[in-house]
């Protein structure tokens, strides 16, 4: 009978795949692990550090920056105490779903909220906080199919969370 031992290859000599070391044949099993299944490389195609990579929450950021640049330029000077936030998922539930009814500061999709304002006020600690609008990322992405979708989704929120705020109409607001 002719056993194989179980004996490392030394530096000099060659493993069975021809490779002059245990570093590249252990390179070479690490990549055979990647790749299993025949899927070709997993992860990430695009390194954090290129410049086109950018999350989906960055992506969204972008967006909602885009959609309220409008409003903004109109508004700037009443808009100067109210900041723009994004959360990934609402934090708010609807009691009974089947007949929720949100106050004016909720902007929602039956008992979904995609947008809340929060107005100032004084937080645990005591310190004062300023306006704000909350925009959820997850729910406004679901509503959407293309990023112009989104992008004109986001900007119908704003414009009626601005109306609420500002205590205008959102014609007034979006003309």
């Amino acid at each position: 009978m002719n056993r194989k031992r179980a004996v490392p290859p030394r530096s000099s000599a060659r493993t069975p795949h021809g490779d002059a070391s245990p570093v590249a044949a252990a390179r070479r099993r690490s990549t055979r692990a990647i790749e299993r299944r025949g899927r070709g490389l997993r992860g990430r195609l695009v390194q954090q550090s290129v410049p086109t990579w950018k999350s989906r929450a960055q992506k969204f950021d972008a967006v909602a920056l885009a959609a309220f640049e409008p409003i903004e330029v109109r508004w700037h000077k009443r808009l100067g105490e109210l900041d723009i936030a994004v959360d990934e998922v609402p934090m708010i539930r609807a009691l009974n779903p089947e007949s929720v009814t949100w106050p004016p500061e909720i902007v929602a999709d039956g008992p979904v909220p995609l947008s809340r304002l929060v107005p100032a006020g004084i937080d645990k600690r005591g310190q004062a906080t300023r306006a704000r609008i909350v925009l959820f990322r997850r729910a406004l992405e679901l509503r959407a199919e293309t990023a112009e979708e989104l992008t004109q989704l986001v900007h119908d929120i704003l414009v009626e969370q601005v109306a609420t705020y500002l205590g205008l109409s959102p014609d007034e607001v979006d003309s």
